[in-house]
């Protein structure tokens, strides 16, 4: 690579010089080799680099193709680089893409209209990561508990399932039970409390203390390995929330829109959440647009300068956020989650495999459980030969692998990438 060093009087510069010519001649070794020596090793990928995108299929930078079947974790619903949400993307950068919220803008009140209206609820908070419509939800709470239910002043509770995973800033690391995530980061947000998933009676003792503001849950827990609780749980957290006036707050950042064959994971169990928090396939995998829906009565609580992001509700992310949940229900997203979750499925079923532990999932959620192998082989290890294979997965923890295609997978195309999985199951290296 070549380097060019540029001094003035007062500071030394070294630039790298990366324009597209010499970008094009570097191999994924050496796009590897740059992130290992300049970045932070704050994560541990597959060593693939990937230079495009369409639909279901990734191209790294040699120019081979994958079956990519964990969607950005969920969002790349639509598939990548959709011409709808592209269309909307280009569209609107050629006129305006930011004007804080200082300004009123002429995308967020159509965004808020739209998206309120496709939802049922009242009024709806724009954010930009799933992990900022966390932290916006539990001041919501809060804010809630003290001015509607009368908790007294700073002893508002927010109780979570154990196991849940809904990002990495301070706030989400006092919530969580994952080591990896919390350890020596403390001292950690206080007033936050646990109860083990899927067990309505723990979640009752808990939040019948009166100074319970809310209850926040993912539908079924993604990062924890796709864990899905028992029929009837989210219709129990909604009965027990509505008896001791606790906030139902659904973490559906994952699970929402389309992923798990409903458009809401709540759907499947006909209840509706106090709040509602979207993320990840809102912004139709080209940008990051999040989202919290509810009532007046909670959203009212908040005056200005109360909450709020430079980039929350920009113009730029109001359109494509538009124009990402309209692909859902126009091209039945849903549905085809379904079908193909379940043929999946029986697919995965059907191998004959001592390594497979468990099949799992809702829609195009999946999990396998993988049992050690060989001299103390894991899910990666599996994940490393599924890529040889042309198919992209990623394990969650050690023994299990996430599988989350984009929702536009035709049969065909699952059926490949079963064979795909059957094959190096049953034959791992």
């Amino acid at each position: 690579m070549q380097i060019i060093a540029i001094t003035d009087n007062k500071y030394p510069i070294t630039l790298h010089l990366c324009c597209t010519m010499l970008i094009d001649t570097l191999k994924s070794a050496d796009y590897i080799a740059l992130e290992d020596q300049f970045g932070a090793h704050n994560y541990h990928p597959l060593p693939v680099v990937l230079d495009r995108g369409e639909g279901i299929y990734v191209w790294d930078v040699e120019g081979r193709r994958y079956l990519d079947f964990l969607s950005a974790y969920s969002a790349v619903n639509q598939g990548h680089c959709h011409p709808v949400i592209l269309d909307a993307l280009h569209s609107q950068s050629t006129r305006i893409t930011l004007t804080s919220r200082a300004f009123h803008n002429n995308q967020l009140g159509p965004y808020e209209e739209y998206i309120t209206r496709y939802f049922g609820y009242d009024r709806v908070l724009p954010m930009n990561t799933g992990v900022e419509a966390g932290e916006t939800a539990i001041k919501l709470a809060r804010k809630w508990a003290y001015e509607v239910k009368g908790v007294r002043d700073g002893a508002a509770r927010v109780v979570f399932a154990r196991g849940n995973f809904w990002g990495r800033t301070v706030a989400a690391i006092s919530a969580s039970t994952d080591p990896e995530s919390f350890t020596h980061f403390g001292p950690y947000v206080p007033g936050f409390f646990t109860v083990p998933y899927n067990d309505l009676a723990a979640l009752e003792a808990e939040i019948s203390n009166p100074d319970t503001a809310a209850f926040m849950v993912e539908p079924i827990q993604g990062e924890a390995g796709v864990i899905i609780p028992d029929a009837g749980y989210l219709k129990g957290v909604r009965e027990l929330c509505d008896k001791y006036n606790v906030l139902f707050m659904a973490d559906e950042v994952q699970t929402g829109l389309c992923r798990t064959g409903r458009m809401l994971c709540c759907d499947h169990e006909d209840i509706k959440p106090d709040v509602l928090i979207l993320g990840k396939a809102l912004g139709g995998g080209v940008l990051p647009v999040s989202a919290v829906l509810s009532t007046h009565e909670v959203m009212n609580t908040l005056k200005p300068g109360q909450h709020g992001s430079t980039f929350g509700g920009n113009p730029l992310a109001c359109a494509v956020a538009m124009a990402s949940l309209q692909v859902l229900k126009d091209e039945k997203l849903a549905e085809n989650a379904a079908e193909m979750g379940e043929l999946f499925r029986q697919r995965m079923m059907a191998i004959q495999s001592p390594l497979v532990k468990q099949v799992r999932g809702k829609g195009l959620l999946n999990a396998i459980d993988i049992v050690p192998y060989g001299e103390g082989k894991t899910a990666w290890d599996i994940c490393l030969q599924l890529k040889e294979k042309g198919l992209l997965a990623k394990q969650t923890h050690v023994h299990t692998i996430r599988f989350a295609p984009p929702l536009v997978i035709t049969r065909e195309e699952i059926e490949e990438a079963c064979d795909k999985i059957q094959a190096v199951l049953e034959n791992p290296a």
